[in-house]
């Protein structure tokens, strides 16, 4: 069983496929096994890449928030990927709702687990 921790991103794509290779493995083989060490391994990373994954007060647009502060990417980098600076900052203000599609570009560029995302939130209605 080669196995290692789980210490950057690449590790933990590397792992999610290894994961969906291994899905289904009869438990108590070594690919069950295997299995259920990733899935912990997976688990504890996630926990400490993206701690407010928790925390269920924070809602999707704290969540794009944390990853512009902690993670260094940009309110320019989200208008890319939703297709307009004033989208983004509609998405930001709380005044649009993240769509499935908007959620999926970010999951994909961005790496953030997209259940974190998906969460329902509250929208402020425009003035």
């Amino acid at each position: 069983m080669d196995v290692h921790p789980i210490r950057t991103d690449d590790d933990y794509r590397n792992a999610l496929a290894e994961i969906e290779k291994l899905w289904g493995a009869e438990e108590g083989t070594p690919d069950g096994d295997k299995l259920d060490v990733l899935l912990a391994l997976v688990e504890s990373y996630e926990a400490r890449r993206w701690p407010i994954a928790e925390d269920p007060s924070f809602d999707p647009v704290d969540v794009l928030r944390f990853a512009m502060d902690e993670l260094g990417h940009t309110q320019a980098e989200l208008a890319a990927l939703l297709g307009s600076r004033s989208r983004a900052s509609e998405i930001l203000a709380r005044r649009r709702p993240l769509t499935l599609v908007m959620i999926r570009k970010i999951v994909e560029d961005w790496g953030l687990p997209a259940e974190m995302l998906v969460r329902s939130y509250r929208i402020e209605s425009a003035a």
